[in-house]
């Protein structure tokens, strides 16, 4: 392989970085990681130049493969919130039909389809949908408005460091905490009951209607269809206020109310913290 590739291939809007490198190893015969390793002889693996190319490195790759810094710093996650890269995930999980050509060989990784909050195309707004599967509808089709609030939050965070009281991946994260419905259903079954079905009620019977156990806050990343839900829940926590949490720390038992009880604690000590500073910067 020449020190300076003759030809570069121009990377597709949003396409992520891994992906990139591939199709240019596709076109020199290489396996992805020595085509990396050429650009980067430092580089770990793909997923990792996904997620931490430092300044240095996103100079040098830019440089060899004839681009801009600031095209390759948008093709990674380096520049993700650090609270919200836990819904980041492994692996695509959606694509859009409008905006992710399913026929281009080699097969294109767009950043989209591994971020964990979107349900919509950040580039034409269309709804994302399951690559390579029928999809099922969602049932939480009446909450799409607030759903799109609960994204618009998440996304602000994570991608330009914005954010209302508290953390909306915090908020998230709480909502995925298990719950103790009141009163007790025969049956009862722990794992079917999450703080989230407090606000959006729905949730209860299509996961027992599924038997499925919904991620937990380490994880949050729900499947498309079961989505919307979670992001309503933040649109309407992060609406209310810091009241709302208080109230649904009534919902829970036991050391999962402590641990409820203990990050609301931090949340509210933060949000003073900031208010008092933001009073402080008008004096």
């Amino acid at each position: 392989m020449p020190p300076f590739p003759p030809r570069c291939v121009a990377p597709h809007t949003d396409e992520l970085l891994s992906s990139w490198i591939s199709r240019h190893a596709e076109f020199y015969a290489v396996p992805p990681l020595i085509m990396l390793r050429h650009c980067l002889p430092e580089a770990a693996s793909l997923h990792a130049a996904d997620r931490s190319l430092n300044g240095d490195q996103v100079i040098q790759l830019a440089a060899i493969l004839s681009t801009e810094p600031a095209t390759v710093r948008r093709m990674t996650f380096a520049n993700i919130a650090p609270s919200s890269r836990r819904l980041i995930a492994g692996k695509p999980l959606q694509s859009c039909p409008a905006c992710h050509p399913g026929d281009h060989e080699p097969r294109l990784v767009l950043r989209t389809q591994l971020l964990g909050w979107r349900i919509t195309c950040p580039l034409c707004g269309r709804l994302l949908r399951h690559p390579g599967r029928h999809d099922r509808p969602s049932p939480f089709g009446r909450y799409p408005g607030t759903a799109l609030v609960g994204e618009r939050l998440l996304d602000d965070e994570a991608e330009r460091g914005v954010r209302p009281w508290t953390s909306p991946t915090e908020i998230a994260r709480l909502l995925l905490m298990r719950r103790v419905p009141r009163p007790i259903p025969p049956g009862y079954e722990p794992w079917r009951f999450r703080v989230l079905g407090a606000i959006i009620p729905d949730l209860d019977d299509v996961v027992a209607t599924e038997r499925r156990s919904l991620p937990t806050p380490a994880n949050p990343i729900l499947p498309l269809h079961l989505r919307p839900a979670l992001l309503a829940g933040v649109a309407i926590v992060e609406r209310a206020g810091p009241e709302m949490l208080k109230m649904l720390r009534a919902k829970m038992m036991g050391q999962n109310q402590a641990r409820f009880s203990s990050a609301i604690d931090e949340i509210m000590a933060h949000t003073c913290r900031s208010v008092a500073s933001s009073q402080l910067q008008l004096i």
